[in-house]
């Protein structure tokens, strides 16, 4: 599972409206919402993880096959436990952070916002953490494979290569760019919502 597939899910959901949600409403929708959007995260940390497990064993293998050649395969299984360790840190950091069910609705609501800003922090910076690790891990592991076929091999061919590197950067530039639209158009509206309800829940207390 990609950072493609985490935006069709928050598709899925009820578009947020923002500010100017019914306060009514967003009483009622409130843990409905809060339960989906654990569950959104649980399932996309889950994936996550155990796609990294799976994509280091396949690189494990490929070292194997490149023999002592292939050393710095090592180097990009690293980067992809890394990032892998990084989706399990996700889950202890949930696990440890849960409310009980006899939590007061305004603990619940400053629970959610503060998920949805660190949340919000992650998409934002999602080259920091999950890109860059991600695209030195394929770099590493195409160049090594590259580097030890032979010269009239179709991976040593400029052109391909070209064509293979546009590629790569088209597809990161698009994974950034849902990135920043799951942003604006499901977490902003939603933590505007969030904070609308908080203020609701303070003044009349």
């Amino acid at each position: 599972m990609n950072w493609n597939d985490y935006e069709a899910i928050w598709k899925r959901q009820e578009l947020p409206v923002g500010a100017d949600a019914d306060l009514t409403t967003l009483r009622e929708t409130f843990e409905t919402k809060r339960r989906k959007m654990a569950a959104t995260l649980f399932l996309r940390d889950v994936i996550e993880a155990s796609a990294g497990v799976v994509v280091s064993i396949a690189l494990a293998f490929i070292w194997w096959q490149q023999k002592k050649v292939g050393w710095p395969i090592a180097l990009a299984i690293v980067l992809t436990l890394g990032v892998t360790g990084f989706f399990i840190k996700e889950r202890i950091r949930a696990h440890r952070n849960r409310l009980g069910p006899d939590a007061s609705m305004l603990a619940k609501l400053e629970a959610d916002i503060a998920e949805l800003v660190h949340q919000r922090r992650l998409l934002m910076n999602v080259w920091k953490w999950y890109l860059a690790p991600i695209t030195a891990a394929i770099v590493i592991v195409g160049v090594t494979i590259s580097l030890n076929r032979p010269p009239w091999d179709l991976s040593r061919d400029p052109v391909f290569l070209g064509c293979f590197h546009g590629f790569l950067a088209l597809f990161l530039w698009g994974v950034w760019a849902l990135n920043r639209r799951v942003v604006r158009k499901q977490i902003d509206p939603r933590l505007a919502e969030l904070e609308k309800l908080r203020r609701d829940i303070l003044t009349t207390e």
